[in-house]
């Protein structure tokens, strides 16, 4: 029995093929199965007026400083229903690293005085942590 050299050729290429496809997807899939990326969940509910002034000092100035302690800026939003009210998501690595860069975060040189001339005085803040589910499309 006689194999033709172009029948060997497809094979290999398929099998160059699967291979190639398989160290793709099954790192990227184990991945996001053991991903210890967790997200946070933040509500800052402010004084009567104060929220274009959050609103203001979120956009020109936490946002940058969160990038530069690790966190990942993931959507914000203002609630048609209530009032005074910031709803945003942030992202961590892991819960350990979310510890960290919140110590970062106070402890970064720029955020108080960013705080005071802001205005905004005191919000009340509210943080849920969550796992995203393995069918998340935000992972």
């Amino acid at each position: 029995m006689t194999i033709n050299k172009h029948y060997l050729v497809a094979i290999g290429l398929t099998l160059v093929a699967l291979v190639f496809t398989a160290s793709t997807i099954v790192p990227a899939t184990l991945q996001a199965q053991s991903s210890d990326k967790v997200f946070e969940l933040r509500t800052y509910t402010t004084a009567e007026g104060k929220l274009p002034n959050l609103l203001a000092r979120f956009r020109d100035h936490t946002m940058r400083i969160f990038e530069r302690h690790n966190m990942e800026n993931v959507a914000y939003w203002v609630p048609k229903d209530t009032p005074n009210t910031l709803i945003y998501i942030i992202s961590h690595a892991s819960s350990q690293a979310a510890t960290e860069n919140w110590q970062g975060f106070r402890g970064d040189s720029e955020w108080p005085g960013v705080a005071e001339a802001s205005g905004v005085g005191r919000v009340q803040v509210e943080s849920v942590f969550m796992d995203a589910t393995d069918f998340s499309p935000m992972k």
